[in-house]
């Protein structure tokens, strides 16, 4: 079901999945307050884990306390999740306490964050301090380029912010997800869009040490 940014908004206000569009290069993700409304959008166990969306700073504020992370790697981390638009696995420090509203987002000691901030979503995306987040895509298939495609994958229950008379898009994928440690080593988790324009894995990886990690 095809929604402008109004019926977004009031869709995610009653606790609705929705699914949003991200700039170029990424595709689609489906979002919510609930976590368990992301997932059974996605048709899969409602108690899956999902990823925070840490596009308010107070959020990434609230959260520093209980990473496992020094102050340097915590602002590496910061950068990371705004301006290369990856999705990070953050270590949670033993014994700290996070937010209760972490908990969806983690897993044996790390938490999952996402962390895009496009600006035509900005206005929406200011209703909701935490939010939670996963691809838009189903089960088994790749997740939505464009709006057309999330109404053809997603029940009509779930809202689609966009038009289905969309421009050609460029070819999208979903983001990179990096895990960084505790020392300062990064590796990949998952591949995406941020590093699919390199050779291998290892060239983008050189690329986020050399210009967040040094």
């Amino acid at each position: 079901m095809i929604t402008d940014l109004e019926g977004a908004r009031a869709a995610l206000r009653r606790g609705t999945a929705v699914v949003l569009p991200n700039p170029a290069p990424l595709t689609h993700v489906v979002a919510g307050p609930d976590p368990r409304a992301v997932n059974t959008a996605k048709g899969r166990p409602a108690d899956q884990a999902v990823a925070l969306w840490a596009h308010h700073p107070d959020t990434l504020t609230d959260l520093d306390a209980a990473l496992d992370l020094s102050p340097a790697l915590t602002a590496a981390a910061h950068r990371l999740l705004t301006e290369e638009r990856v999705t990070l696995l953050l270590p949670l420090r033993p014994g700290a306490a996070p937010p209760d509203w972490l908990t969806p987002a983690t897993r044996d000691g790390w938490t999952l964050l996402f962390g895009a901030r496009w600006t035509p979503l900005l206005p929406l995306l200011a209703d909701h301090p935490v939010l939670y987040v996963s691809s838009a895509n189903r089960t088994g298939r790749p997740p939505a380029a464009t709006a057309a495609e999330a109404v053809a994958r997603f029940p009509a229950a779930v809202p689609v912010l966009g038009t289905t008379s969309e421009p050609d898009s460029p070819p999208r994928a979903a983001t990179t997800t990096l895990r960084l440690h505790p020392d300062g080593r990064i590796d990949l988790h998952r591949p995406g869009a941020q590093d699919r324009p390199y050779q291998d894995p290892n060239g983008y990886l050189e690329h986020v040490r050399a210009a967040y990690l040094r």
